[in-house]
């Protein structure tokens, strides 16, 4: 559904993305930019912007490794851990405004991440308030971003799990403490018979087709609510 494409940084080369446009007739308007785990930009991460498309969103995937990917968990670990954030935050924006350009009109956009990409999505709703209309975090954590909640101005949502050896539930507990101590409100759903990344269909150890179903359906409810 979706094709790979450049997405520009003025004074800098571009670098890559994934868009998924919905068919003709059932663009609703809005538009998700969809975050990555460690593993990469891979095909499990495109699927879910096809997803997004297959129900009316237009959705892009930035490629926040710039072309590396690994099916290596200790690898995967290392990338994570030498992300620039400083640079992936200004890559996020021109995501974002990339996405505004495929949108009817350039209203907000919704974000989506997925472990790595779920607090980095954190990071671009709290960093980028102008450009996010509503953020939803699954299962996310990074232990370099600290995202500055009392900047968080929009609609948010969290799936995480209750057998998590990745994000605790003690590290689930502290980033809802973190953003009531601001007095800012996000949802969180728990699911306390799921492992961490029960939503990655690409993953037999850790995928929870029902549970993934029911976030799914409540992040696409989340969105057509949220956004303009």
């Amino acid at each position: 559904m979706g094709k790979d494409i450049e997405i520009s940084r003025p004074g800098e080369k571009s670098f890559k993305g994934y868009l998924a446009k919905p068919s003709s007739g059932t663009d609703n308007g809005k538009g998700i930019v969809v975050l990555q785990e460690w593993w990469g930009l891979v095909p499990h991460i495109k699927s879910v912007a096809d997803r997004f498309a297959e129900k009316g969103f237009t959705a892009l995937a930035p490629d926040l490794f710039e072309g590396l990917e690994t099916k290596d968990p200790d690898k995967g670990g290392r990338l994570l851990m030498a992300l620039n954030i400083e640079k992936t935050e200004k890559n996020l924006r021109h995501a974002m405004t990339r996405l505004q350009s495929e949108l009817p009109k350039p209203t907000k956009v919704g974000v989506v991440g997925f472990c790595m990409g779920g607090q980095l999505a954190l990071l671009a709703a709290t960093t980028s308030p102008d450009l996010v209309g509503a953020v939803i975090d699954f299962y996310g954590i990074h232990p370099k971003v600290n995202p500055d909640f009392s900047q968080l101005d929009c609609p948010a949502l969290g799936f995480f799990a209750g057998k998590d050896t990745f994000v605790t539930p003690d590290k689930v507990d502290a980033l809802e403490n973190a953003v009531k101590k601001v007095g800012k409100t996000m949802e969180f759903n728990r699911f306390a018979e799921a492992g961490h990344a029960f939503f990655n269909d690409s993953r037999e150890d850790a995928y929870n087709p029902e549970l993934a179903k029911l976030a799914f359906e409540k992040s696409l409810s989340f969105f057509s609510d949220s956004l303009a």
